[in-house]
């Protein structure tokens, strides 16, 4: 099984990519799964006046971006909390992809350095993955106060309590990706 993990922040200092970080490092060290760390900030996209599947000449690093995406059997979406929504840059690669997206299991980490831990985003969030016909899988990952509870490497404060949230937040993932790719045999 193979996950993709959505870095969506493109901000200068963010806060969030540090879940990235230690989602990549705790699935890799389980060996639950491979995995992949996909970092919009690198791609630095512009925003799309189409989706991919009616570019005419779609650059490498869109064509690069969308494999990425489509290798996944799961994704893990890390969404910290802008004014209460999620970033644009979130939202612009959500509408680029369509078949990459469309029934794959996906779990979601929002994040602020708030006391809320990014659920005021979730409902818009769900709405468009929804629309595109994501599989979002039932268990949330909150992270409140993010500066705090995540070093800038991606080391918990609390390695222990994290370690037993990441778990379970993983373990539904895992177990959707295994389900869908049962279905997909039958």
């Amino acid at each position: 099984m193979h996950i993709a993990i959505l870095s969506s922040s493109v901000r200068t200092g963010r806060n969030s990519h540090r879940l990235g970080l230690y989602f990549k490092k705790w699935i890799e060290g389980q060996q639950a799964a491979s995995c992949d760390l996909i970092d919009l900030q690198e791609y630095g996209f512009p925003i799309f006046e189409e989706r991919l599947r009616n570019m005419e000449n779609p650059s490498a690093r869109i064509l690069d971006f969308a494999e990425r995406m489509h290798r996944a059997d799961g994704i893990i979406v890390i969404a910290p909390e802008y004014n209460g929504g999620y970033p644009a840059s979130l939202k612009n690669v959500i509408d680029l992809l369509s078949d990459e997206w469309k029934g794959k299991p996906t779990g979601i980490v929002t994040v602020s350095t708030g006391p809320y831990g990014g659920a005021l985003l979730l409902p818009s969030l769900l709405f468009s993955l929804w629309k595109k016909g994501v599989w979002v899988v039932n268990a949330r990952y909150h992270v409140s106060k993010v500066h705090e509870a995540f070093d800038e490497g991606g080391f918990p404060a609390d390695a222990e309590t994290v370690d037993k949230r990441t778990q379970a937040f993983v373990d539904q993932l895992l177990w959707s990706m295994e389900a869908r790719s049962r279905m997909q045999e039958a």
